[in-house]
């Protein structure tokens, strides 16, 4: 099944309906305007980003730059892959013949080695020979596993000679892709390499923070709400940011409810401001971290004051056990979308290598509401359908018709790409 355009459950579609009017009103300048910022910083050689569309905005709330489902990608997608992929890889490595993709250390999730042999695929046929490496301890040989599809992929351990990685089959890259996110820290395998290696080590879990994504994406939505002449809430999520905090030794709690008191009644007067009649609402995440773990709505301080044992144990501790000691408290995001019969709650995820946007797909779950994540056990996915329109915009149809809504999408992927690029520099 490839899904169309969900369904806006909300009346609050003035708001959104008028931003992508005025994106597609304005789109000679905000292609411009990207122009001129990827000359300036150039984009991360990839990435995805995860969309909120309340009908009364449509914002960023997480970006990713080591993404993993490139198997739930369109297949249609796959010249925009392959394109994207020559140019990302002719700007950081131009005589590359080779590229080696080093895997996550949680190789076990076969749809996890499903997208990665959809990347490697995506390489191989971009021209280059591409292989899968792994710094699992237990992987001491070249590991074959068959795939869900009916693929088979192979990871291979990694060697260092020298400032060289290497596969134990002579197999010597000219382009080291990280797809780990290094929450467990930086590898010494890797420290030093005379490669190029992308994204670089400093834009893993173990030093990179979402308060600092999201206090550039602030900044970039500014600059481009100034230039489009729009108001920058409308694509940007409020957030502050609390440290020090202990979630077992319950420390750090006054603060986290002060500032969930304050984010709170910024977004009531937000609210008040566009006549919106929805309660507010705000996410407590890991300001570090990915795979939707460390993370909570809520909706008034006593709540974050008042956790239980098992929602100070859920709280405590991400992905690899790296200790939650910082969080984010972020504007929660209604997200009003839904598809399919039984109206399963969905939102946007976008893709893109270099600065193009190659496709995407809805993250649905049919157990959780419209304020709440949906990155947790027994969401599912859908492809989005634009093979080409979320970069081809149709100027004639309505504000909301397929294109349009993916060229929305497009956008706001690429102002959060932007963010993560002058995170990055």
């Amino acid at each position: 099944m490839i899904a169309g355009v969900p369904h806006l459950t909300t009346a609050l579609t003035g708001p959104l309906l008028k931003l992508e009017a005025h994106l597609l009103e304005r789109q000679a300048e905000v292609e411009c305007w990207f122009r001129e910022q990827w000359l300036q910083t150039p984009a991360p050689f990839y990435a995805s980003v995860d969309l909120r569309n309340a009908g009364f905005k449509l914002a960023p709330v997480d970006t990713n730059l080591f993404p993993a489902g490139f198997n739930n990608l369109n297949p249609a997608f796959m010249p925009l892959c392959i394109q994207a992929a020559q140019a990302a890889v002719e700007r950081h490595c131009p005589r590359a013949r080779r590229i080696l993709i080093i895997a996550e250390n949680h190789t076990r999730n076969l749809f996890y080695l499903e997208s990665l042999e959809t990347l490697r695929m995506i390489f191989e046929k971009a021209g280059l020979e591409a292989r899968l490496g792994s710094l699992r301890d237990d992987i001491t040989e070249n590991l074959s596993v068959e795939l869900p599809s009916g693929r088979v992929t192979q990871l291979s351990p990694l060697r260092r000679e020298g400032a060289r990685v290497s596969l134990d089959d002579d197999f010597s890259p000219c382009l080291v892709l990280l797809n780990n996110d290094l929450s467990a820290g930086i590898p010494a395998i890797l420290q030093g390499i005379e490669q190029e290696l992308v994204p670089p080590l400093k834009a893993g879990w173990s030093t990179r923070k979402k308060s600092d994504h999201f206090n550039h994406y602030h900044a970039v939505a500014k600059d481009f709400a100034s230039r489009v002449d729009i108001d920058p809430w409308l694509v940007s999520p409020l957030s502050l940011q609390c440290g020090q905090v202990n979630f077992m030794e319950k420390s750090g709690g006054e603060c986290l409810a002060r500032n969930v008191t304050s984010l709170l009644g910024m977004i009531q007067r937000k609210y008040d401001e566009y006549g919106i009649d929805r309660e507010p609402f705000v996410v407590v995440k890991a300001d570090s971290g990915t795979y939707g773990m460390g993370i909570m709505m809520v909706k008034s301080a006593d709540e974050v004051l008042n956790l239980n044992r098992k929602q100070r144990n859920k709280m405590a501790s991400a992905k690899e056990g790296l200790v939650v000691d910082n969080v984010l408290i972020q504007e929660g995001v209604y997200t009003f979308e839904t598809i399919g019969p039984e109206q399963a709650v969905a939102e946007p995820v976008i893709y893109m290598m270099d600065h193009y946007v190659v496709g995407g797909f809805y993250r649905v779950h049919t157990g959780r509401g419209v304020n709440e994540n949906l990155n947790a056990p027994g969401m599912h996915f859908e492809p989005l359908a634009f093979a080409q329109s979320c970069i081809s915009p149709e100027k004639c149809e309505n504000p909301d018709a397929e294109p349009n809504r993916f060229y929305a999408y497009g956008v706001i992927a690429r102002l959060a790409l932007l963010a993560a690029a002058r995170e990055l520099a």
